[in-house]
């Protein structure tokens, strides 16, 4: 049996990046899957077509994680047309770098409200159509524990307040036998750090393995998060940086 069978997974912003990699990874191990996007439909679609050619159903919803009635509207949604939510992966998120001096208050509410609130009001509204031995798994980032340059400031706070948040859930859910854990990435190749950018060399040399990592990776760890086997993980912090934080 698919480590994934007939689970129903969530995955906001699974249109591109490491949520399509997670998308196409849960359909292979036997789970439906619905991901919100932003603006992209073709990025979607071509998501949604990728799970479908794997035997599983699909679905995308639109949904700014910036709105939370959007995100809200979302999980009923997909609660109501797939009827449940077992796999939550709060996979949205945005990047912004600049110096203290030139972000505006309407930066800060926007990185935090994508970043941050998001994820709160996702899995506030998940979790009421999760059944016991359910996953909460949210995507974070090792910029929450080491910054190697300035501008990061935004980023890393929205990122550094996932900590409370993963433990806090983690003791909350456990008496619903639902399990929460954060993945905290490094500089993996997709179109918003791509391992070819132009300050990706220097990025690269941070890491102890010399190399950018692969958007199949983290989805290989999200998988596992997700499956029977982490039944007893919960409330922990797993950093997949190819060794950029230590």
């Amino acid at each position: 049996m698919k480590r994934l069978e007939n689970k129903v997974a969530l995955i906001t912003g699974g249109s591109r990046g490491m949520g399509a990699a997670i998308a196409e990874r849960f359909a292979s191990e036997g789970a439906d899957v619905v991901i919100t996007y932003s603006k992209s439909l073709d990025s979607a679609n071509k998501v949604v077509n990728k799970v479908k050619e794997l035997g599983r159903r699909a679905l995308a919803i639109q949904a700014d994680n910036a709105v939370a009635t959007e995100i809200q509207a979302a999980v009923k949604q997909a609660a109501a047309e797939f009827g449940r939510i077992d796999i939550l992966v709060n996979n949205a998120g945005v990047f912004q770098m600049k110096l203290l001096e030139e972000f505006t208050l309407e930066d800060y509410d926007h990185v935090m409200a994508v970043n941050t609130k998001a994820v709160f009001v996702a899995t506030q509204a998940a979790v009421a159509h999760m059944p016991e031995g359910g996953r909460v798994i949210t995507i974070g980032s090792n910029m929450a524990e080491r910054l190697t340059t300035p501008g990061g400031i935004l980023y890393s706070m929205s990122k550094s307040a996932l900590l409370g948040l993963n433990k806090g859930l983690a003791r909350d859910l456990a008496a619903k036998g639902i399990t929460a854990n954060l993945v905290q990435p490094g500089p993996i190749d997709t179109d918003m750090n791509p391992a070819d950018g132009p300050h990706a060399e220097g990025i690269r040399s941070y890491t102890a393995l010399g190399r950018y990592g692969q958007a199949r990776e983290i989805a290989s760890l999200v998988t596992f998060l997700a499956s029977p086997e982490s039944s007893f993980i919960t409330g922990t912090e797993q950093t997949i940086d190819g060794g950029y934080n230590i």
